[in-house]
């Protein structure tokens, strides 16, 4: 396909008024200022020029609204007052303590969105709400500290330390902080946001006033400097900044952007070097992101080639059948991706939102079909999925363990990154359905919906059913003008199968699949576009685990529910670790098994069921285990219920040889799993952070494929973990078997020595060796948290550590 090249539009100012129904009652949508999404994106339509009118998406966004205006604004707003020195109006949300304000931020861009797709002047309200109190809060910031804080819109808790030993050079604080520039990224995103859908002059305002302070406070710090402080984890802070420097062309802006560039990351990957493994995934998305916004807006090909082989490799190599990536929120290595299988934290969905956002940013850039056949494939797959039809709450971890199960958050309660980035989700199904370049309109996704193309004084209405039905209709209501139609031709189509017809008249077309079909005309009322997409279903292998597969039926991932048994905490409450599935994991090796000659053949052996659209029954000539006659259905209508994702697919032969290896060490898992008490994978940060992790003179690191913690020159880590009241448990460790040097070192149960060890020599094995060092009832009495420490003495070393747990006895 001919490469298009895009062109900003610049919109006149409109006005709207019209009734529609929203939820909770009819809302009057008052006249607005045109909002700015086109004026960044210059192949955007406007929300609020493309409404989703029914449908499975239709219904998500209602039933978001409906959950976000369950929200306390106050108590999201609670820590920039708390920080800015206001008084307090509510109370902070308890959970995730340490990132206080990071959903507030995610909020303001929720209620933004939602504003701008359907009008809804709650969320309109609301929005205005937050911006005057955050124009309050740093107005209080710089009159506070006006040495540093002139601009500042954060909730950081203890910003008012952690800020100025930055601004004067000293860096080394951030690592006792919570990822404090990822906290303040979402208030950045959230007040661009409600200028750029919203239309607020005063968000802007804002915004670029709290670019100032980014660009004032980092300023006196070096190169080496800033790439020290980028090892934390700081959200897409080059994009929001890449942004601002769009929307003023002060090339202060741009520098920035580019010195919030991870060089770690961005030269490696501008080279086509994909250096992720065991890397936290969502520190690396919103990177690549800003990596391809400061490329798109600069021109640099070095940023360009980084944010598009990070896509790259991480839909071709690093995801799975749902378009999801990560387990326990970290790229894998090679060997660990069976922990796909194995773990109940699964892909996390704040990385597909990301993900989503690097597509749209590289099809910004070169609208290939290949960067909307993922979106499409994400956005029903997981994106959907992570939405509860009926309450509306949103999921962090979606497992691909067989027979494992997700849960939900609450409103006001469970106060995850994924529930600020599921309030967005809901919001913009309306903004890729369809794009523009020059004189060409792009049919990108086929959902129901309507687009006012003003630049055309044209209005077209898309009719569908999809994916219910594999058709859609395209009709011009109103207007008429010269264009090309790009129409999408889906990878999940074969080839020769797509049929489109335009008034009747078949097109004839030589694209093959993953391409858009142009048909240039004099378009006019009453012309009519229908596309037929007949779907099939194809086998997917994992990812270097070949004997799992998934089922596709065209762009849908097919699972199965397959029982409700101990699903314990389904909806989550405040509980720091309520974000994770904790039932009972059932054994693998008990799961559905397919044995089939030929992994190829298990796909045309799916029987429709008949009268209910896209759910299927396995053939009675294939032979499944433990079928227990299973329901195939698109995995985001399975909801409240333990599912298979991916099947064991095995060959007649390998099913007789394997089964009884796999019972072994799925036995033995399992057993350590009900005598773990707590746990913590030391160098990974999410549990690091919900372990209360304390360090000095302690570094992180990766080896043997495993990420491991250690310390030197006298110092130390530690970590606060649960102990349920049991007074008979042992410390197990893992530690690699082959270590050389001074690794000597003590291990403290609070205050009280428990052992000495010394790993110098000691196995002489090329494996991992779990040890367990029984803890003394009178260390664990009465207490609900013991902490762990390793502490090095001297010029010893303590560690690597690889896992630690608190497990009770073997019965």
């Amino acid at each position: 396909m001919k490469q298009l090249r895009l062109s900003g539009v610049i919109r006149k100012t409109n006005k709207i008024a019209a009734k529609v129904g929203v939820l909770t009652g009819i809302y009057v949508i008052m006249s607005y200022s045109s909002v700015a999404q086109d004026k960044l994106y210059g192949n955007a339509f406007s929300l609020n020029d493309v409404k989703v009118t029914g449908g499975i998406l239709k219904h998500a966004q209602d039933l978001n609204i409906e959950v976000l205006l369950k929200y306390d604004v106050d108590r999201l707003l609670a820590g920039y007052r708390k920080e800015a020195g206001l008084p307090a109006k509510s109370k902070i949300y308890p959970n995730w303590e340490g990132l206080d304000g990071h959903v507030g931020g995610h909020y303001l861009t929720a209620l933004a969105m939602n504003y701008a797709s359907t009008g809804n002047q709650e969320c309109k309200r609301r929005m205005d709400y937050m911006i005057a109190e955050l124009k309050a809060c740093m107005n209080a910031n710089g009159k506070l500290n006006p040495d540093w804080a002139v601009g500042y819109i954060g909730a950081v808790p203890g910003g008012t330390a952690l800020w100025p030993k930055i601004k004067a050079g000293d860096i080394a604080p951030i690592w006792k902080y919570w990822v404090p520039w990822y906290n303040v990224h979402k208030m950045y995103a959230g007040l661009r946001d409600a200028w750029m859908y919203g239309g607020s002059a005063e968000a802007r305002n804002l915004f670029l006033s709290f670019c100032d302070w980014a660009v004032n406070i980092t300023g006196g710090l070096s190169d080496a400097q800033m790439e020290s402080m980028l090892g934390s984890e700081h959200g897409g802070m080059n994009e929001v900044l890449a942004d601002a420097y769009q929307m003023t062309h002060d090339d202060r802006y741009l520098k920035a952007a580019k010195r919030f560039s991870h060089r770690e990351f961005l030269e490696p990957l501008s080279k086509g070097i994909d250096n992720l493994d065991n890397k936290h995934a969502n520190t690396q998305v919103p990177k690549a992101v800003g990596f391809e916004r400061v490329g798109e807006l600069s021109n640099d090909t070095q940023y360009k080639r980084a944010g598009a082989f990070f896509w790259e490799t991480v839909t071709g190599n690093r995801s799975l059948a749902f378009g999801g990536n990560s387990r326990r929120e970290f790229f894998p290595s090679v060997p660990f991706y069976r922990e796909y299988i194995s773990d109940v934290e699964g892909p996390e969905s704040c990385n597909t939102y990301n993900m989503l956002k690097l597509s749209q940013g590289l099809f910004r850039l070169s609208p290939d079909a290949k960067y909307m056949d993922f979106y499409e494939r994400a956005l029903y797959n997981h994106i959907l999925s992570t939405q509860h039809p009926q309450h509306g709450g949103y999921v962090y971890f979606t497992p691909a363990r067989p027979r494992h199960y997700r849960v939900y958050s609450a409103p006001n309660e469970a106060m995850w990154c994924c529930v600020g980035s599921g309030m967005e989700n809901h919001g913009k199904y309306g903004e890729q359905i369809y794009t523009h370049g020059r004189d060409s309109l792009f049919l990108n996704l086929f959902i129901a919906s309507e687009l006012n193309w003003k630049q055309k004084a044209m209005k077209l209405k898309q009719e569908t059913l999809f994916p219910d039905e594999a058709r859609t209709k395209l009709s011009v209501v109103s207007g008429a003008g010269k264009f090309t139609l790009m129409v999408r031709y889906p990878s999940w189509v074969k080839e020769g199968a797509l049929k489109i017809l335009v008034n009747g008249k078949q097109i004839t077309y030589q694209q093959k699949p993953s391409s858009y079909i142009a048909i240039n005309r004099q378009w006019k009322k009453g012309d009519v576009v229908l596309i037929d997409l007949p779907m099939h279903t194809t086998v997917e292998q994992m990812p270097n685990v070949p004997e799992y597969i998934a089922i596709m039926h065209g762009p849908l991932l097919l699972g199965a529910k397959t029982g409700i048994e101990n699903i314990r905490g389904l909806i989550a409450d405040d509980g720091r670790w309520s974000h994770i599935a904790h039932g009972e994991k059932l054994p693998v090796n008990q799961a559905p098994v397919i044995v089939s000659g030929r992994v190829e053949d298990i796909s045309q052996k799916l029987v429709p069921v008949k009268g209910k659209p896209l759910q299927f029954t396995f053939a009675r000539n294939l032979n499944v285990v433990n079928n227990a006659d299973l329901v195939l259905e698109p995995f985001f209508r399975i909801h409240d219920s333990r599912y298979m994702m991916y099947w064991m697919a095995l060959t007649p032969v390998q099913y007789n040889n394997y089964m009884d290896s796999i019972a072994h060490a799925e036995k033995e898992k399992l057993e350590l799993e009900k005598r773990t008490v707590d746990f913590v994978a030391p160098g990974e940060q999410q549990p690091e952070v919900d372990h209360q992790m304390q360090s000095e003179r302690s570094r992180k690191g990766n080896a043997h494929n495993q990420a491991f913690r250690e310390a030197s020159g006298g110092g130390y880590f530690s970590y606060s973990l649960a102990t349920n009241k049991h007074t008979d448990l042992a410390l197990r460790v893992r530690y690699w078997g082959s270590e050389g040097g001074n690794k000597s070192f003590d291990i403290y149960i609070d205050d009280q020595k428990l052992i000495t060890e010394n790993l110098n020599n000691k196995w002489n094995r090329f494996n991992m060796v779990d040890v367990e060092y029984a803890i003394p009832a009178n260390m664990l009495a009465g207490k609900d948290y013991v902490r762990v420490k390793f502490q090095a003495s001297g010029p010893n070393t303590a560690g690597p550590v690889y896992y630690l747990r608190l497990v009770k006895p073997k019965k």
